[in-house]
This record gives structure tokens, sequence and C-alpha cells, in this order.
């Protein structure tokens, strides 16, 4: 039957993909890949000859529409991005809005999402939380952090290494230095990393070694705005 499929790929071990994410894989008449050089690793790992286009954000923007069209054709197209579940802070977005739009099927199916094993193994609060991904470069960086300074849940964002001394180091002027987080790096790979403390202690931890890989920051909820019990 004719659809997307929004297939999640590993964000590390390459052992962490479902059965059923490998079979789609294989049946996909097209599959769309955020980096065709990333995906081909994957794909040769498990024996997949499947032909690729590529569909990130610099292409996605023309290229929906042709996508949509070959899926309402009969086409299968699986959608994945270089590491976890696409459109998570990764292209994906656009084409899965026009599908529903042009009343095309689209299914997820479950799978790696690297935010959550960092929630789950920080130790802070995970009962309701609230997803940044990325904060703005440049324009509207500061306002957002101030904003998210009273927020009362638990606040889960995605850095590079080469902003994560800046980040932090904002992060503790707007929510204060004592605030409790979790930085985890390299999530499921060999130098998987996780450091806990308040931000000054994680920004001096950072400042000391030399961020690398890939960050999952997770910052405690503002404890001075909780509600009290009524």
């Amino acid at each position: 039957m004719s659809k997307l499929i929004v297939v999640p790929t590993p964000v590390g071990n390459l052992e962490d993909i479902t059965f059923r994410a490998v079979r789609i894989l294989r049946e996909a008449d097209l599959i769309l890949s955020e980096d065709t050089r990333t995906t081909s690793v994957l794909l040769k790992h498990y024996g997949i000859q499947n032909r690729m286009q590529s569909h990130h954000k610099f292409n996605e923007h023309r290229s929906v529409e042709q996508i949509v069209s070959r899926i309402q054709a009969g086409e299968q197209v699986a959608l994945v991005s270089d590491a976890g579940t696409p459109s998570i802070s990764d292209p994906g977005f656009l084409l899965i809005r026009e599908c529903v739009k042009q009343g095309v099927e689209v299914e997820c199916l479950p799978g790696a999402t690297a935010f959550v094993p960092a929630l789950v193994v920080s130790g802070l609060p995970d009962d309701a939380f609230c997803f940044e991904g990325f904060l703005p470069q440049k324009k509207g960086r500061q306002t957002r952090l101030k904003e998210l300074a009273t927020e009362t849940r638990t606040l889960v964002f995605y850095e590079s290494p080469r902003r994560m001394t800046k980040t932090l180091a904002q992060m503790a002027e707007y929510f204060g230095n004592d605030r409790r987080a979790s930085v985890s790096r390299e999530i499921s790979k060999l130098h998987e990393e996780t450091v806990r403390g308040e931000l000054q202690e994680i920004l001096m931890h950072f400042t000391s070694n030399e961020p690398r890989g890939e960050f999952v920051i997770v910052v405690g909820g503002n404890p001075k705005r909780k509600k009290e019990p009524i």
C-alpha cells in the first residue's frame, strides 16, 4: 500500500534498530535520506540496496511535491534522518505536513530518539517535560532563555560541541548557577558519558574537557515557580 513511512534510525549503535524498521527499509520503493553517505553505512550493515534520494533542509522545500506525487502514484517511501526520528530537530515536517494535506497516509515507526534516554538517566523529574530542541543560534536566543527561566517542567535541549560551553554559560546566567542539570553525549556509542550536577559545575567540567560528540542537555525546572497544593 502506498504511504510515507517515517523510520527512526540508531543514534549511535547500529544494533539499536527494530526488526520492523529493517524490513520496511528493504521493502521501500524509495528511501529519503538526510545524508546518503551516512544512511549508506546503515543500509550496508543490514544488506539493504534500495534506491536512496537526498532529502534535507536545503532541498526539502523543492522536493516535497514530487515526493508526494510518487506516493500518490503507488510507491511506498521511507523517510530517515542521519540519526533518531525524522522531523524531531531534523528534516521531515514539511513532507509530513504536505502528505497529511493531500490525504496521503503517513505512518511513523517507534524507535530511537536521543532525548529520551538522556532524560531518563538524568535523574531529574520526567513525568512532565518541555522539549526545546536546538536554541536559536542568534536572533531570539536570549529572549527564549529568559522565557524558559520560569518554566517549572524539566527542560530538554540539543546542542553541538562547538556551542556547548557558550550554551551552558548562558543557562547558568539565566537559570542560575545552582540549577540542577544533566548533560549526555554520544548516546549508545563507545564514549557515551553523562555528567550531572549544578549548571556551574557542568560548565566547569566542559571548560576543562573539550566537548566532543552530540549533546543532550537536561535542566531541572524552576523550583521557585511550582504551584503550592490547594
